[in-house]
């Protein structure tokens, strides 16, 4: 059966004095079914983290408009975009005297493919029904301390160096991406990018059960509902892109006006 897309973005400025995340989900201008999702966490002083994620969003609207699925590959637009991205960022310290970086998180949707990118602590995740299929790795100090057994991932979200980034945009160093894509696809699977505002308060099985029993625009306000809740007045800017893959009903094609369908005889 056909597949259709039900897709929303949302954001909360949460307990901060100024919302430094973007998100946004950009619509190519002229393919139909190519559409590009991106989170963006902003860090570098007041103005300077939010410049910075807003030339992530400016910088990937730029690209996916020139975008042709025809003779570039999904990963050329994502890694140009976040590419483009850092440099843009790490020119406008000249320019604001701030030290602007961002996080990047993008999924490209194209018909029978998805592919994502991503930069940071900023998150994918990727889900059938409720269960988890899989996830992004920080570009995180944590992530690294797990991944060589020195901590447990329940160790990793109470550590005291949770929130340093080995990588990100903007920085003075190459920026490093991670890609991954998949046309293993169907009704009842569901991505969900999201900043660390988010994820931070959530374990992977709720996540799931929350995206698979409502719709994407009812799951963003109750997973911001809950993070707002569990904050207790002390949360990051939150932000996060849902999309989910539904099955369409085909209606069944009517008889022709007048068209009477016989009844079979035995011999």
């Amino acid at each position: 059966m056909p597949i259709a897309v039900d897709a929303c973005a949302a954001q909360h400025q949460g307990d901060r004095k100024e919302q430094q995340d973007r998100v946004a989900i950009l619509p190519h201008a002229r393919k139909r079914g190519v559409a590009l999702a991106v989170v963006a966490d902003g860090m570098g002083g007041h103005t300077g983290g939010a410049l910075a994620a807003e030339q992530v969003i400016h910088t990937s609207k730029n690209n996916l408009d020139h975008f042709s699925p025809t003779e570039e590959s999904a990963r050329w637009l994502l890694e140009n975009s976040m590419r483009e991205a850092h440099t843009m960022i790490k020119a406008s310290r000249f320019m604001n005297e701030k030290d602007p970086h961002s996080t990047a998180v993008m999924l490209l949707l194209q018909p029978g493919r998805v592919t994502w990118g991503h930069c940071g602590d900023s998150r994918l995740y990727r889900f059938r029904g409720n269960k988890l299929l899989g996830r992004t790795v920080d570009h995180s100090f944590v992530e690294h301390l797990v991944a060589v057994g020195k901590i447990t991932p329940e160790q990793a979200l109470t550590h005291p160096n949770r929130n340093v980034l080995m990588t990100s945009l903007g920085g003075q160093d190459e920026p490093r991406f991670d890609f991954a894509d998949t046309v293993d696809l169907q009704a009842g699977d569901s991505f969900m990018l999201c900043s660390d505002g988010v994820w931070a308060y959530f374990d992977e099985a709720e996540m799931g059960e929350l995206l698979a029993a409502n719709s994407a625009r009812t799951a963003c306000e109750k997973i911001i509902d809950l993070a707002r809740q569990r904050a207790g007045g002390t949360g990051d800017n939150l932000s996060l892109a849902v999309i989910r893959l539904l099955e369409i009903e085909v209606p069944k094609a009517r008889p022709p006006a007048g068209f009477v369908p016989s009844s079979g005889r035995r011999m």
